[in-house]
């Protein structure tokens, strides 16, 4: 999964040309760690159409206050350089994917 920062995240997240899912993570973050192979697994199958990126919030913290970030892990998709869906918290792949299906 691709890393974004303060620095880029206009140009990999709010210009990219498809929605972009962004987790809002943390080293320390257990369920963030719980999170990864899943979010890996779905930017495999959906390449076509959807790309994930994730931001270290201790190292960013000029986006993830802009955003309102407070928890992690959080996840944002972003379609047409606007936020259209938060979630917070681990979740399994098939209810995550359900979550984003009225949005992709």
């Amino acid at each position: 999964m691709a890393e974004v920062t303060d620095a880029d995240f206009e140009s990999e997240v709010i210009r990219s040309g498809v929605p972009v899912l962004v987790k809002f993570t943390a080293d320390w973050c257990g369920p963030c760690r719980q999170l990864a192979p899943v979010l890996s697994d779905i930017a495999r199958e959906e390449s076509d159409r959807l790309k994930i990126v994730q931001l270290d919030v201790d190292a960013n913290p000029r986006t993830t206050i802009a955003y309102g970030v407070l928890s992690t892990p959080t996840l944002m998709l972003f379609r047409d350089g606007e936020p259209v869906k938060s979630m917070v918290g681990a979740r399994p792949k098939r209810r995550l994917l359900e979550e984003l299906a009225d949005v992709l």
